[in-house]
């Protein structure tokens, strides 16, 4: 019986080498050779940066093809000056490129996190309790399409909560499109500074 190749499993071998230990070894390329990287390198830059998102993807490739960067935070911050722009546009693609970034980052303290980079940063939360699990939801009802975003830099989970807590009460879906964005790029000038080769 032939298998397909989408069938074959990876030898153990593999899985270990994709194990989260080597996935936060990997390194950011040298900036200035960004301009002539493939789309799989610059897609390899976005979810360790940022996660994994196709809308990023987009918007990095147009602002690296565009300009010339001398830093990762100044690529950073250019990322981040779009996303604002993104918070205050009424245009349909705009909005869905937003909700596709924002949501591209897991739930707080979910079991199943994909991101080496986000398993790390969320390792004081130790693991999905109910009580975060509740909060979750009531957030993404509070905010349809949303997903709560903050760079945890090792607080502890009843600090998050208690942050969670009061945006949620705020009930401003603009305010917490912008504390996304703000902490989407915290969270990716601390991963650069970490993944600088």
């Amino acid at each position: 019986m032939k298998v397909r190749k989408s069938e074959r499993k990876l030898p153990k071998t593999d899985l270990n080498r994709l194990s989260s230990d080597n996935m936060v070894s990997y390194r950011l390329p040298d900036i200035q050779l960004l301009k002539a990287a493939q789309a799989q390198e610059i897609s390899a830059v976005t979810s360790n940066l940022f996660e994994k998102s196709e809308s990023l993807e987009d918007i990095l490739g147009k602002l690296i093809s565009e300009m010339t960067y001398h830093s990762y935070p100044d690529l950073i911050s250019d990322v981040r000056s779009h996303l604002v722009t993104l918070t205050a546009s009424q245009i349909l693609p705009d909005k869905e490129a937003l909700f596709d970034v924002i949501n591209a980052h897991p739930r707080l303290g979910a079991r199943k996190v994909d991101s080496a980079q986000s398993i790390a940063e969320q390792k004081s939360l130790v693991g999905e309790s109910e009580a975060l699990r509740l909060l979750n939801e009531e957030y993404e009802e509070t905010f349809p399409r949303l997903r709560y975003v903050v760079f945890v830099n090792g607080r502890s989970r009843e600090v998050i909560m208690r942050d969670m807590k009061m945006r949620i009460q705020r009930g401003d879906i603009e305010a917490e499109k912008l504390e996304a964005v703000n902490a989407m790029y915290n969270i990716a000038l601390d991963r650069a500074g970490k993944l600088s080769s």
